[in-house]
């Protein structure tokens, strides 16, 4: 196995930890609005819902991470880079957006995501990625 799609496998992963905190924080201000939903209801909200459209950017980014990880070709080391810079940029650039917005809020009321996010930054510190 290359070290590029280990590299992006290890992200992948991460960020999965990462979006689901995120997601299960969006799911209960959610609920306390509107009552309980389903796993199916949750799914649709994350597609179509516009309290969840945030959280689309990196559902995407962590798509087109896995689409790379899953190809049958081998990973080229730029491209995973290119992966994940685009990671950095979404969850540690100084950036104003509606994603980086409510992310911020998410670092600064939970502790777990804050580890979660420690886990990211380091990893991308470690292949000089920011």
């Amino acid at each position: 196995m290359d070290d590029a799609r280990e590299q992006l496998r290890d992200l992948s992963a991460r960020l999965v930890r990462l979006h689901a905190l995120l997601l299960d924080r969006e799911r209960h201000v959610y609920e306390d609005r509107h009552g309980p939903v389903g796993s199916w209801e949750l799914l649709q909200l994350l597609l179509r819902d516009e309290q969840f459209a945030w959280l689309r950017s990196l559902s995407t980014l962590m798509a087109q991470i896995d689409a790379v990880v899953d190809a049958d070709e081998p990973v080229a080391a730029p491209d995973a880079q290119g992966l994940m810079r685009d990671a950095y940029r979404l969850l540690s650039s100084g950036e104003s957006g509606v994603f980086q917005d409510k992310y911020r809020a998410a670092l600064q009321e939970s502790a777990d995501v804050v580890m979660v996010h420690a886990g990211v930054a380091g990893m991308l510190r470690r292949h000089r990625v920011g």
